[in-house]
């Protein structure tokens, strides 16, 4: 997992003292506005594509990703420019923070995996860029083919788990790749998106381990998670780029993310 210090120097008998403070986790997110479509579904289906600290619903400012597209039955189509801005108050913020929404008609039955590839961003709190590969998964029309088939992203979950028709308390299993390489022993980060429509109000964590699960896949880069509560889950598997880019005139390391989001519902 990503670790965030910042350093609070007291100066007492030229002791310097340290102190950690919990950091928050990045999140790529394509949000739908269902994971799965019925012949009762009207219109397009709209989506919401964001960069943002799930649990704690702070949004950062992302700019037009480089690629947004969807996969249906092994074909790619690039739907980059169906992306509009919009925007949205964090928090404790004064200013809207951009995110992108998009629609797109379902027509035929089957899985359709949304994609995009973001442009870098640069933290420079932990002095690299971010760029996370992100990926969800929607059912058409009861045909359930396509949903375990990788889009050949950089690095990417796959699932091993069907990720749509979850109920809460289910569990989900995927694979990490980077490369197409399976990511032996892979950290994977796991937030509630606390604006999910399934729950009213606001989970507000008791303490900071709360607030990012984190879990280890095996050496054949393989995970699993119970989700606990009804709504959208986000799993981020994060590596370490084999290339570099530029910032101010040094190189920089960069922060690959493989990112998959899940719904769950509650039984009733």
């Amino acid at each position: 997992m990503r670790k965030r210090f910042s350093t609070l120097a007291a100066l007492t008998a030229a002791v310097v003292i340290l102190a950690a403070v919990p950091g928050q986790a990045h999140f790529g997110a394509i949000i739908p506005a269902d994971d799965i479509v019925t012949q009762h579904h009207e219109g397009d289906l709209a989506l919401e594509i964001k960069f943002l600290h799930p649990m704690e619903m702070h949004y950062m400012e992302m700019e037009k990703p480089e690629t947004f597209g969807v996969m249906h039955k092994g074909k790619k189509t690039d739907l980059t420019e169906r992306l509009k801005p919009a925007g949205r108050k964090s928090p404790g913020q004064e200013k809207n923070d951009t995110f992108w929404k998009a629609v797109y008609p379902i027509r035929r039955p089957g899985d359709y995996t949304f994609y995009f590839e973001p442009k870098a961003y640069w933290e420079p709190a932990e002095d690299l860029f971010i760029k996370h590969y992100t990926k969800v998964c929607v059912n058409a029309y009861a045909l359930e083919q396509g949903w375990d088939q990788p889009v050949g992203l950089e690095t990417e979950i796959v699932p091993l788990t069907r990720p749509y028709g979850l109920w809460t308390g289910n569990v989900f299993t995927g694979r990490v790749l980077v490369n197409d390489q399976p990511a032996a022993n892979a950290e994977v980060e796991v937030e509630y998106l606390n604006e999910s429509a399934e729950h009213s109000g606001y989970i507000d964590a008791p303490f900071s381990p709360y607030v990012t699960q984190v879990v280890r896949a095996d050496a054949a880069g393989i995970f699993t998670y119970a989700m606990p509560k009804a709504g959208w889950w986000g799993f981020s598997a994060l590596s370490e780029a084999d290339w570099t880019l530029a910032h101010e005139g040094e190189e920089k390391n960069v922060e690959i993310g493989a990112v998959y989001w899940v719904r769950t519902r509650d039984i009733k």
